[in-house]
């Protein structure tokens, strides 16, 4: 990490998809630590006036709430195990703030570096806006790694997005359209759009009309095939950004979402 940070990340990636199960877990449980250590820049909770609510559970969250956690505590204590993140909520000060939809091209080669790129992206994102996000790739067809509506702990997060794999044409406009639809589910007041993508749209659609359907678009493209992205930003007057590799893309996503 220390001499090649965006070769061992790339390496980190590959490994989750080995053909040896043991070494595949021991990977994604490494990728997963991480990626969430790597994409801790920039607020992790919005501004705002707060409110007193239960919500999942995430170490900084708040209090336990005992209440609405017990059934999860009870059957965990009756079967010897321990209890699963997921099931527990906490007691804390939340703020209607920002929602994001992160949209990750799956077109291209998923492997390596873009797969580490995708991977610190969503985790850099979850870290901002943790209980108003969503994750959707995008090739021929739009798949939701998370639903904006749907909890999800961040490391099967950055799972199903390291289980992507690189496939079929490119539906920039469909990708889109399915962004404004998750960030309708929404009440925050601002929701954001984060295209992830070259924007070389294979597929036919209005990529432009759909574009200036949402209510806010950035973009951040590969430094070494920006050319069309750079295009659709300076065409829909959405904030642009390059990404060089993994190890840029949380600084990536504060250079365009702190504007």
């Amino acid at each position: 990490m220390e001499e090649n940070p965006d070769d061992t990340l790339a390496l980190l990636a590959d490994l989750t998809g080995a053909t040896d199960a043991k070494l595949r877990e021991l990977a994604r449980r490494l990728a997963g630590r991480l990626f969430l250590d790597l994409s801790r820049r920039g607020p992790a909770t919005p501004r705002g006036v707060g409110q007193l609510r239960t919500r999942r559970y995430r170490p900084d969250g708040g209090d336990l709430d005992v209440d609405a956690s017990i059934d999860a505590l009870v059957a965990a204590r009756a079967q010897h195990s321990a209890v699963d993140p997921d099931d527990l909520r906490v007691r804390g000060w939340s703020t209607p703030g920002t929602a994001i939809c992160l949209l990750v091209d799956r077109s291209g080669s998923m492997t390596g570096r873009p797969l580490a790129t995708a991977a610190v992206s969503a985790a850099a994102v979850a870290w901002r806006s943790p209980e108003d996000y969503s994750v959707l790739s995008f090739g021929q067809d739009v798949i939701a790694a998370k639903s904006q509506d749907v909890p999800k702990s961040n490391e099967r997060v950055i799972d199903a997005v390291l289980a992507l794999r690189g496939f079929g044409t490119t539906d920039v406009a469909g990708a889109l359209t399915a962004a404004a639809e998750q960030l309708s589910r929404s009440r925050a007041g601002r929701k954001i759009t984060v295209l992830l993508s070259d924007c070389r749209a294979t597929a036919p659609g209005d990529v432009v009309g759909a574009a200036r359907r949402l209510e806010e678009l950035v973009i951040v493209a590969p430094e070494s095939d920006d050319v069309e992205a750079r295009e659709l930003a300076e065409l829909v007057g959405a904030r642009f950004t390059t990404v060089s590799g993994p190890s840029d893309a949380a600084a990536a996503l504060g250079r365009v979402l702190d504007a």
